[in-house]
């Protein structure tokens, strides 16, 4: 009977992993600057199939919210930053609930928008200007609708918006942003929403590939550094990256806000002036980060706080702008293949043709029934 039941435990295993069943532990950003993807039902059963519960995207496409309805998938939507200063007027920023958000609440899980992306830091400061009355805007009407309660609002900013990011414990705004950033903290900690950062080490190496450790920026074993202020010790440079957000929130008067990694990743590929760009540092740091998350592991200053992280991206985007590397961010390519292996053990990783691993997990569990019926059969 031991070795009976082995096999079936066996066959069991070999079902699972044919079709897909997988949580990697993160969220995931769901970029569409392309124009060779796969259209959203295939993107929808790939990600039912890694069991990802959470996905991010950049607008509130109708079509992308209709074929994620009834998979109990949270989504953060998009209100992309073209459209902030329209929205600071109290009927426009409710019409735009009412068309993006009230149609797809019922099927669809859309529990945050996100106002403006990496809006501070940048030349644009009109732009700047209209980021908070926006996001206090949609609020409002999320309140006018009833909705505040199962949606909530905020913003991703880019590390730019550090002065200092080491030591940690020293971690501070510029000063020429607190103006902003100040009255929003205030705004998070009023509605109980959390902070949106995208933090990425590898444009740390890229500009200084000679004295920034690679083995710190991914996770591997390596000497890491020490907050002389507190003695902490930290071995790789996201987790730094986030206690110094954390400070800098501390010093305007805030620790009741949490912090979240909307964005980090890594290129697999990149310009020659683009150090660290490979398929190999891209799957290092993706798979020691989402071993990582798994483990349920927190920040050295901020122990008892899990990390919430949206890995970018799922795809590589053909179409953006700028190097190489930005159209190469993605964890699989366009016809479903990965870019590199994820490595997460004792699972497999699937390719988006969903129906022939569930064919191939039918075929296993038709095994396991024939074993069980010739054991009944036997006794």
């Amino acid at each position: 009977m031991a070795a009976i039941f082995r096999t079936l435990l066996l066959l069991l295993t070999l079902s699972e992993s044919f079709i897909g069943i997988l949580t990697i532990g993160v969220g995931v950003n769901y970029g569409r600057i392309a124009n060779n993807l796969p259209p959203p039902s295939q993107v929808s059963n790939l990600l039912r199939s890694l069991n990802i519960t959470r996905v991010k995207i950049y607008d509130a496409d109708q079509q992308v919210l209709q074929a994620f309805a009834g998979t109990d998938i949270e989504f953060i939507i998009g209100l992309g930053n073209e459209y902030l200063q329209r929205m600071r007027d109290p009927q426009q920023a409710q019409t735009w609930i009412q068309q993006n958000v009230q149609p797809y609440l019922s099927q669809t899980k859309i529990t945050c928008i996100n106002v403006g992306n990496e809006v501070l830091g940048g030349e644009d400061t009109q732009l700047a200007s209209y980021l908070l009355p926006a996001m206090k805007t949609m609020y409002g009407a999320l309140v006018t609708l009833g909705l505040n309660k199962q949606v909530y609002i905020t913003t991703a900013h880019s590390l730019q918006i550090l002065a200092t990011s080491f030591p940690p414990s020293q971690g501070a705004f510029q000063e020429n942003l607190i103006q902003y950033i100040q009255p929003i903290l205030n705004f998070h900690a009023q509605v109980d929403s959390p902070f949106f950062i995208n933090a990425y080490p590898y444009f740390a190496y890229k500009s200084d590939p000679n004295n920034v450790p690679l083995e710190y920026v991914l996770f591997e074993p390596n000497s890491g550094s020490i907050d002389p202020r507190t003695n902490l010790k930290y071995d790789n440079m996201l987790y730094a990256q986030i206690d110094a957000v954390y400070s800098a929130i501390k010093a305007l008067g805030h620790s009741d806000i949490e912090v979240k990694i909307s964005e980090t990743g890594w290129p697999s590929k990149g310009d020659e002036n683009e150090a660290g760009a490979t398929v190999e540092n891209a799957g290092i740091y993706n798979r020691n980060l989402m071993q990582r998350m798994q483990q349920g592991q927190s920040t050295p200053a901020r122990p008892s706080q899990p990390i919430d992280i949206y890995v970018f991206a799922l795809f590589n985007e053909n179409q953006k702008t700028g190097p190489t590397s930005e159209r190469n961010f993605g964890l699989y390519y366009p016809d479903g293949s990965l870019v590199y292996n994820l490595g997460v053990k004792s699972y497999i990783l699937p390719r988006i043709d969903y129906s022939s691993s569930m064919k191939n997990g039918l075929s296993i569990l038709s095994l396991l029934i024939l074993l069980l019926g010739s054991l009944f059969i036997e006794r």
